[in-house]
């Protein structure tokens, strides 16, 4: 069996999450607009797949801005 990744790109975000039903335009909205959680490391937008989930569960309402 394959390990779960902790930490995901967009383009896995998508395909994990959204099965590439949402484009890539979409998700870079919903980080533009605080929708949805990530981080930015050197410039790069990732997700944590915890906080994901948790977004998920709580209805897709919470901050999208992580700090760690």
């Amino acid at each position: 069996m394959g390990q779960t990744k902790t930490i995901l790109t967009v383009k896995e975000l998508r395909s994990d999450f959204f099965r590439n039903e949402v484009s890539l335009n979409t998700i870079y909205a919903m980080v533009r607009e605080g929708q949805i959680p990530n981080v930015r490391v050197r410039g790069k937008v990732l997700f944590h797949r915890e906080s994901i989930e948790k977004w998920l569960v709580g209805g897709g309402t919470n901050s999208g801005k992580e700090v760690y």
